[in-house]
């Protein structure tokens, strides 16, 4: 487990917390798992039906995943508060997805968000991109970094527990929720998963601020917590580690000079704009949570109460972070690459580590196994998120063109295949993710890689009625292009350990150009690209803009079908061998799949998606006195957070 003898392994009581957790939140699952599920619309949007807390509690669940609790404290055990910026510019994100993005996709009435650029754009080329790039992301930036966190903290745990074998028990406990109940069964767990984060940091927060001293502690130690070794050998001329992971210099300052290779202010203010702005407003898993919503009102207060709790992490993760290294400096601050593989299994750093050490060292009996159960709430709260999102993507936007005559029944169970699908390939990165240094660097790196086309493909689809479909496709395609050179001409450069020399130099657009500038270099130039096509090309005719961008949302919405989508779904080998008997006098067996796939409300009931999507367009009218309550509400968290970012710039 390291150098510090602190005890760290579990004992009975945490155990038998850890197991109340998993009974209580499968139990939460459970009971869900039989509201709205025996539709499409029920199982993927949980029938629309969704209040503003539980949006809310989502919205944030689904974010932090264990991801945050390994990433964002490590990067903040490394070099201070600012990685906490990419918790604070979410505030205004949040604020632009409710007021700008949802109206327009509540408005259109569709499931995902590649389904929305089909009936923006027409034609299925853009959908399928969208499908594809969407589920890439997922794999590489979600659900391989997520299992790879939420895997440490049980190695760490358990001595001896292979990280395989713990990513694989996670994935069966939150495939299980999931494929059983669908969005309904993942939001209920995601709000019952929040109240456990946010208790269970809270309490960890106030052990280690009572274990270092406090606030002017951390400032004071912070930048001296250099491990043993390094002070040994720190007069040593030979010592080839001396400058290795040593903190910055402004590791109290949210905003970095230029030239700086961490997290320079220009890349926050427009690089992470880009990134920010795709995941918050345009990727599937969180705006899902918002198309769920009641009505917009809901949606709305949804939101604001996610930006609300967004301002937490900075306190719950990053200082515990930061206090972690302090406390336990030789374990966390490693910086021979021989010690910290024996420390961490890592010879980059082991700075991921720095959460779950705490956890583990600093916690008494019975506060372990909570705080555990909170890693494992965020894991899971995360990873059902992303499950039911990617099976929704996968099912309505790629099956129903393979397969035009799908009957419902034949996507619910579609929809779960893709989840196990998906995992295993998942799995299969890990072994790249375990070599990264930093892992919320890397997740936010990908992101700016592959996300930056399909940003500016969004802003101006929701915003622009003059883009047209073959702009935003070979935009698009262009950006794909860039950004996935860069994505393998930087994983082509193996992380090297610290004091030890490459084999071969990274080229200066590699080095020299940080992942945030690239992301916002990247979006200018597929911005300008697709503006430029729109205007050589055709004007879109109206349905294609009616009531689908913004400041077209009071023009009557035009129905229009494409031709190929006029085919009506007929009898699959699902309904044949299942449908001519009823659900009640099926032999246990089958009646315990059908139940498992939410297909028993769907024996002997023909069902037309075109009819359940007749229903699922939503009103954007809000009420006068709930929409000045919402405005002013708006205002006030907007100007709370630029107070809150200028005290710590």
């Amino acid at each position: 487990m390291g150098k510090d003898d602190t005890k760290s392994d579990l004992e009975g009581a945490d155990i038998a917390v850890l197991v109340a957790y998993f009974v209580g939140v499968a139990g939460v699952g459970v009971f869900s798992s039989f509201q709205n599920r025996g539709s499409v619309g029920g199982y993927f949007l949980a029938g629309q039906d969704v209040p503003w807390w539980l949006v809310g509690a989502s919205l944030f669940a689904s974010n932090i995943g264990s991801g945050h609790f390994v990433g964002l404290a490590g990067t903040a055990a490394a070099s201070g508060i600012a990685i906490s910026v990419f918790e604070i510019h979410a505030v205004y994100m949040l604020v632009l997805l409710g007021w700008l993005f949802v109206p327009v996709y509540k408005s259109a009435g569709v499931f995902t968000l590649p389904e929305y650029l089909y009936r923006r754009f027409g034609g299925h080329r853009i959908r399928m991109y969208m499908s594809i790039v969407s589920l890439l992301l997922y794999v590489f930036t979600k659900i391989s970094a997520d299992l790879f966190s939420g895997a440490i903290f049980l190695t760490q745990s358990i001595p001896g527990m292979n990280i395989y074998l713990s990513a694989i028990l996670l994935i069966l406990v939150s495939a299980a929720f999931t494929i059983t109940g669908g969005l309904t069964a993942v939001l209920w767990t995601d709000f019952a998963q929040t109240v456990i984060m946010i208790v269970g940091s809270f309490i960890l927060m106030g052990y280690s601020f009572d274990e270092v001293g406090g606030y002017e502690v951390i400032k004071d130690k912070f930048p001296k917590a250099f491990p043993q070794t390094m002070l040994d050998n720190m007069n040593n001329s030979n010592y080839s580690y001396k400058d290795c992971g040593v903190p910055p210099d402004n590791f109290f300052h949210l905003m970095h000079d230029p030239s700086e290779d961490d997290l320079p202010w220009t890349g926050v203010v427009f690089g992470l704009t880009v990134s920010g702005m795709w995941y918050w407003c345009s990727d599937q898993v969180i705006v899902q949570r918002a198309l769920a919503a009641k009505n917009m009102v809901h949606a709305k207060m949804g939101c604001l109460m996610a930006g609300y709790l967004k301002v937490l992490p900075m306190w719950l993760i990053v200082f515990p972070g930061m206090i972690s290294r302090i406390l336990y400096t030789d374990d966390v601050a490693c910086n021979e690459p021989d010690e910290c593989e024996e420390i961490c299994d890592s010879r980059t750093s082991c700075t991921n580590i720095a959460y779950p050490t705490l956890v583990l060292k600093l916690m008494p009996t019975g506060l372990k196994g909570l705080m555990i159960a909170v890693m494992m709430s965020a894991l899971v709260s995360s990873l059902t998120s992303i499950f039911n999102s990617t099976a929704t993507i996968f099912t309505i936007d790629i099956w129903t063109r393979i397969r035009k005559t799908a009957t419902d029944m034949e996507l619910m169970v579609i929809g779960r295949l893709c989840v196990c699908a998906l995992v295993a390939v998942s799995v299969a990165w890990m072994p790249v993710i375990k070599e990264v240094s930093e892992l919320f660097h890397y997740i936010q790196g990908i992101t700016s890689y592959l996300a930056p086309p399909v940003c500016a493909v969004f802003i101006l689809a929701v915003f622009w009625w003059r883009t047209t479909e073959k702009g935003a496709f070979w935009g698009l395609c262009a950006g794909l292009v860039v950004g996935m050179i860069r994505f393998v001409w930087e994983f082509s450069f193996p992380s090297v350990p610290c004091g030890e020399k490459a084999t071969k130099e990274k080229p200066d657009i590699i080095a020299k150009v940080h992942y945030l500038h690239f992301g916002a270099i990247l979006f200018a130039f597929v911005f300008i690209f697709v503006a430029v096509l729109s205007l050589l090309t055709e004007e879109p005719p109206e349905y294609r803009y009616a009531g689908l961008t913004y400041f077209t949302l009071n023009l009557p919405f035009i129905e229009h079908v494409e031709e190929d989508d006029l085919v009506q779904p007929v009898s699959g080998w699902l309904t044949e061998t299942f449908g001519k008997v009823p659900y009640d006098q099926q032999p246990c067996l089958t009646r315990a799949f059908l139940w498992i796939c939410g297909l028993e409300s769907l024996i002997n009931k023909p069902s037309s998606r075109e009819e359940e999507r007749s229903t699922m367009k939503t009103s954007v009218y809000e009420q006068p006195r709930a929409a000045v309550a919402l405005h002013i509400n708006c205002f006030l968290i907007v100007v709370f957070i630029t107070v809150y970012w200028v005290c710590f710039a």
